[in-house]
């Protein structure tokens, strides 16, 4: 589920900065002033950024969602929500990649730990090393279990912290059921009561810096499906595990764990 070699591009308050991340280690390959100023409109800034990345081929044969991931901080930090979705939105339609805005505190996490891993105070060291501080992993929990723990071991070896589901240890008598719960969950009331275990699932989404979905053969299912619709509203970082299939409206996500 991990690719190594991924292009790692970084749009900040004055310049734009290329790396390939290799073994854990990255490479410069491109520094370039270029700056992004807040009153600039969204067509604007769209227009530069789709610019920049047509110019990504000179480094990779392959630029799409897999193979190279967009983060950006300075100017962009200061758009507003709607403002930030424009834009998101339209980096996508113009490029197939997603433009993800690193706000301010997580940026600062990164900065504080690439220091404290090896004194440097770009902001891609500390992402490389510890991505995410918290998520929440999504999937089929009945056809795809050992997958999705899979992906949390994983997830919570680099130091994430998982939100949900917290075990994925299955209460008994639910194991085979249309809706299985985990051993932190009460059993449900009534067949209402499935609504209530979905929203607090989904309510975690609110708190995490991704939510990674689990879809193996790149089946999305229909229960992910209506969790998608949710991740949309909240304007959430979205990563597949592998290409989804069956989508019927593609949308601004990544595919592959590991920056």
């Amino acid at each position: 589920m991990t690719t190594e070699g991924k292009l790692l591009v970084h749009f900040g308050e004055e310049r734009v900065s290329v790396y390939r991340s290799q073994g854990g280690e990255l490479k410069v390959l491109k520094n370039e002033r270029l700056a992004f100023e807040g009153s600039r409109t969204r067509e604007a800034l769209a227009g530069s950024v789709g610019e920049f990345c047509a110019g990504l081929t000179e480094f990779n044969a392959i630029v799409d969602n897999k193979t190279t991931r967009l983060h950006a901080t300075g100017a962009f930090q200061q758009l507003s929500q709607p403002e930030a979705d424009a834009l998101v939105n339209s980096v996508y339609v113009d490029t197939g990649l997603y433009f993800n805005i690193v706000g301010p505190e997580l940026e600062r996490f990164y900065l504080e730990t690439g220091m404290s891993a090896c004194g440097s105070d770009d902001m891609l060291e500390g992402l490389i090393r510890r991505e995410f501080r918290k998520a929440v992993v999504c999937g089929s929990f009945q056809q795809s279990l050992g997958y999705i723990e899979d992906t949390i071991a994983c997830l919570r070896k680099n130091g994430t912290e998982v939100l949900s589901p917290q075990s994925t240890r299955i209460k008994p008598e639910t194991a085979g059921t249309d809706f299985i719960l985990f051993e932190y969950q009460d059993l449900l009331k009534n067949d209402r009561d499935t609504w209530r275990h979905k929203y607090m699932h989904m309510d975690a989404f609110r708190q995490a810096d991704a939510v990674v979905v689990c879809n193996p053969g790149g089946h999305v299912g229909k229960g992910t499906l209506f969790e998608l619709g949710f991740l949309a509203a909240l304007s959430k970082r979205v990563i597949f595990t592998e290409e989804p299939q069956g989508v019927s409206v593609s949308f601004p996500c990544e595919v592959g764990l590991g920056a």
